[in-house]
């Protein structure tokens, strides 16, 4: 190609169009099937028009598709498009609606978030509740996304004009008298860059308490409970009542470190959650109250990239009842999160921290996000986002990737979605 080619020129930059350009909106809905927007389409480049924008959208089976384009150049030549477009439409058996107009959709006002919904089941009482907040507040929904139809419905909307920190405030009220659960973040380009997520693992990763599944062989197994229920509320102080608690297992086998293995009971979808969040590229870590004796053995089976617990000390093939080296707590966790992150060269910022306890607090503030799973109240109370749902795996929801996408991926490679 030479330079006196035309095609070789640059293209000019594209210009903005007028508030006062005329357009015409083409809507089309009926039953889908394959081929109607390229029908649509290829009707309409018959008259040479420019697209402006389309969107479209399939509910139950049925179609709604909007398009918004220029009239064609010839004054005379916009009521053949018009009769043309419904002859189409009538032969597929669909309707449409052709309105004439000026200009392009409003542009979106300032303060954009996207609200996460998330119900089992979402009702119709919770969405307008919802939605009557948004508007209270000056917000307006500009898109509606569904994101999961099972085992829970989740669905995200795309929202303008009110602030994040304002609509957060609003929208946790309704969430909590609906009995949904809600998260908002701010929009843009950072909700889509590389994260690393942290996870606490006792009831997070773990449905369980790993001090109690040892306490039990210890024959302590209440005195421990009472004492770990005590300090997750944050009624005690954890450094103090995980001495206390680990001084119960003196003199127990180290032996038993296997059969607690073996009884260590996965959060339903976690598995899933870690193997989609390093598909997309993220590093996962746990940190934990809990002990290394049992997270070493949770890297291995998760293939985890990060991981930090205190260690129980044993000789001679018997625990102590003492810990040994730092301790994790409530401050240590935090500290633990910044480690991984410059580890992992990512900004705290782009961090996401999930934990259910009174020791996790300081991580989820310290987290980009922070999500409250299945968490106590006090701990509801102050983190960004609760989830109060059984499945680990929402989380993925949280940042805006689909049931559909986690699903097709795990199709490509034989793996079952739980």
């Amino acid at each position: 190609m030479n330079a006196s080619d035309p095609a070789a020129e640059p293209l000019p930059a594209s210009q903005p169009r007028t508030a006062d350009e005329r357009t015409l909106l083409v809507k089309v809905f009926g039953k889908d099937r394959p081929g109607i927007t390229a029908g649509l389409f290829s009707t309409l480049a018959d008259f040479g028009v420019d697209v402006i924008d389309f969107e479209q959208m399939v509910t139950r089976g049925r179609i709604t598709l909007c398009a918004l384009v220029t009239p064609p150049a010839a004054a005379d030549a916009e009521g053949t498009l018009r009769v043309t477009v419904h002859r189409w439409a009538e032969e597929m058996k669909l309707q449409t609606e052709i309105i004439s107009g000026i200009g392009d959709n409003r542009p979106r006002r300032e303060g954009r978030s996207h609200v996460t919904v998330l119900g089992h089941p979402l009702t119709a009482a919770a969405v307008a509740g919802l939605s009557s907040r948004i508007s209270d507040a000056g917000g307006n929904i500009d898109r509606v996304f569904r994101l999961a139809k099972y085992p829970v419905t989740a669905v995200e909307l795309t929202v303008s004009g009110v602030s994040t920190a304002h609509l957060r405030t609003e929208l946790a009220q309704e969430a909590a008298a609906q009995r949904v659960d809600v998260a908002v973040a701010e929009a843009g380009l950072h909700r889509r860059a590389k994260r690393l997520v942290v996870m606490d693992v006792d009831s997070t990763l773990i449905q369980d308490e790993v001090i109690e599944l040892f306490a039990a062989h210890a024959g302590c197994e209440q005195e421990v409970a009472e004492v770990t229920a005590a300090a997750m509320r944050g009624e005690l102080d954890f450094a103090e009542s995980l001495r206390a608690r680990v001084a119960l297992l003196a003199g127990l086998d180290t032996a038993v470190v296997e059969k607690v293995r073996t009884e260590v009971r996965l959060t339903p979808g976690a598995r899933t959650l870690i193997r989609t969040l390093q598909r997309l590229g993220y590093q996962v870590g746990i940190v934990s109250g809990g002990f290394t004796q049992v997270t070493d053995h949770l890297v291995e089976l998760l293939g985890l990239d990060f991981a930090a617990a205190n260690t129980l000390e044993a000789v001679d093939g018997k625990f102590t009842g003492r810990v040994t080296g730092e301790i994790v707590d409530r401050a240590g966790k935090a500290r633990w999160l910044a480690r991984f992150a410059e580890q992992a060269r990512v900004p705290l910022a782009q961090t996401v921290a999930i934990g259910d306890g009174a020791n996790d607090l300081d991580m989820l503030n310290a987290a980009g996000l922070g999500v409250a799973f299945n968490a106590k109240p006090v701990v509801q109370e102050a983190a960004e986002v609760a989830v109060n749902l059984p499945f680990l795996d929402t989380v993925l929801y949280l940042l805006g990737i689909s049931r559909e996408e986690v699903e097709a991926a795990d199709e490509l490679d034989g793996t079952p979605t739980e």
